[in-house]
């Protein structure tokens, strides 16, 4: 493999991570809570069930009756108290309601100084994704670096012989 080549995949490899970090922030924004109903504001809650952590939406279906309420129908009933004891402690400041079979998450619209910390909480998730791109192009820079000196002492290499080679020549 040709420095140049190799120089192409470390590029198209560094790409591909920082195209990764941009879908994990994009997927990391659809978490944060604005006042619509939207079900990924539910994904990083955890429901321990039977000893193991289980996402909400793997233990029921979840609709969107109105842009406020979120509904979540789980498909074992005995599940809905663990539901609704997992969105309560979670830091989502939600507050769902159940009947035995459904649990009912009532979205409110954020209060002036909870919309501030949530622009905190993006202001920190776009900052720690900014620190991953720019920890991704300084490993691209210092492989780049390394083919760069890589190719120095090859060339160098291939002077030398044709400096000797040109002394034989000369010689004669």
């Amino acid at each position: 493999m040709s420095n140049l080549d190799s120089t192409k995949a470390a590029i198209g490899a560094a790409k591909t991570r920082m195209e990764k970090a941009v879908d994990d922030f994009r997927k990391e924004l659809t978490s944060v809570r604005t006042g619509r109903a939207n079900a990924a504001i539910l994904d990083n809650v955890r429901v321990d069930y039977h000893g193991t952590p289980m996402p909400v939406n793997q233990l029921g279906n979840l609709t969107i009756p109105d842009a406020s309420m979120l509904m979540i129908t789980p498909w074992d009933p005995s599940v809905v108290p663990l539901i609704d004891k997992a969105i309560r402690s979670s830091d989502l400041g939600l507050n769902p309601t159940t009947d035995g079979k459904v649990v009912r998450i009532p979205i409110p619209a954020p209060t002036g100084e909870r919309r501030k910390e949530l622009v905190k909480q993006i202001h920190k998730a776009l900052e720690n994704h900014r620190t991953a791109v720019r920890n991704i192009r300084r490993d691209i820079k210092e492989a780049i670096d390394k083919l760069e000196k890589l190719s120095h002492a090859e060339t160098k290499k291939i002077e030398d012989l044709s400096a000797t080679k040109e002394r034989e020549v000369m010689e004669l």
